[in-house]
């Protein structure tokens, strides 16, 4: 197996571990997701799609790695922004205003469960090892827009005809 086959792999059971603690965190210690949440959500899962799309076919390794560089950005935007409305107190993420649409996105009603937003963005929670919910999601999305930057600009080694000879 090809390094880069095993990080477009790593890249997708880390997306799919990110959305397991995800529903771990809404089901077992009663975190309701918040509209900012669920756009995390939906980053997360467009990233680890876009390395499999890249995984299994390398032919559409450009759009693949343009649509998780642009998924790692947003959500990292919206782990930005939700970082800065934790800090103001009295600052709300307009949980009325964004979670109405989001919540009728088919995906929502396709998958309510990870998909609907019913909590409030300005909620504080306790720090995991130190950094707080979004914190970590913003770390995990610089990570994924580092990684789909070397997949942009990585070009494959050609392999000699005698690699395998000898």
């Amino acid at each position: 197996m090809q390094r880069t086959q095993a990080l477009l792999i790593a890249i997708i059971l880390a997306c799919l571990g990110l959305l397991g603690f995800a529903l771990y965190l809404q089901l077992v210690l009663d975190m309701l997701p918040c509209p900012l949440c669920v756009l995390q959500r939906y980053a997360f899962t467009l990233i680890a799609l876009a390395c499999l799309v890249c995984l299994l076919a390398p032919k559409f390794k450009r759009p693949a790695m343009s649509l998780s560089l642009f998924s790692s950005l947003s959500g990292g935007g919206a782990a930005g922004y939700q970082l800065w409305v934790i800090s103001q107190p009295l600052t709300s993420c307009g949980t009325d205003p964004i979670s109405g649409p989001l919540n009728n996105f088919f995906m929502a009603k396709l998958f309510p469960l990870m998909f609907k937003a019913n909590g409030l963005c300005e909620t504080p929670y306790d720090p995991i090892l130190g950094l707080s919910i979004p914190g970590w999601a913003c770390l995990w999305f610089v990570v994924f827009a580092v990684a789909s930057i070397f997949f942009l600009v990585h070009k494959p080694k050609q392999q000699s005809i005698f690699a395998n000879k000898f």
